[in-house]
């Protein structure tokens, strides 16, 4: 057997054997209590917009493909997630401090809007759906620009209260 047939059957075992190493996968059934939409509402066409272009990278619930099923894919999908999850967390929104929240929403409206850096072109390329047009962009924006005045005024309120 010449050398090349052998690199190739040992490539193929190892490709075999990582198929059966899985990460766990970011599904969640349950409807979070910490959730962004529970505390802060937003019409439906911005619920939508944002769970097509951001939930399966920044929530609790990603919508998986059928090429996650595929290693070493689902590893790169895995990290891609974590750190979506590890930036802003809308299942977890309201886990966060006040100015956190802030911080985050002001980041909603500079990398979806102003930058067009959200979301990402990598991800875009498969899920043509999640490609906003600047109509959707600036939809967001008003959404997270309101929220933002929300969650000031929540600040305050607790600030008040103590």
């Amino acid at each position: 057997m010449s050398i090349t047939k052998k690199v190739l059957l040992v490539l193929l075992a190892i490709f075999i054997v990582i198929q059966f190493i899985r990460p766990k996968r970011n599904e969640s059934s349950a409807a979070t209590p910490n959730d962004i939409f529970v505390h802060y509402p937003a019409p439906d066409s911005v619920k939508q917009l944002v769970k097509i272009a951001c939930y399966d990278c920044h929530s609790n619930n990603t919508a998986y493909p059928w090429y996650a099923n595929v290693q070493p894919v689902a590893w790169w999908l895995n990290n891609h997630v974590k750190e979506g999850k590890r930036k802003l967390n809308f299942s977890e929104f309201t886990a966060y401090t006040f100015k956190r929240r802030g911080r985050k929403l002001e980041g909603v409206i500079e990398q979806v809007v102003k930058e067009k850096e959200m979301p990402l072109s990598s991800y875009t390329i498969i899920h043509k759906n999640a490609d906003l047009t600047d109509l959707q962009r600036k939809e967001i924006a008003d959404w997270a620009d309101k929220t933002l005045e929300q969650v000031m005024a929540d600040s305050l309120t607790q600030k008040s209260q103590l």
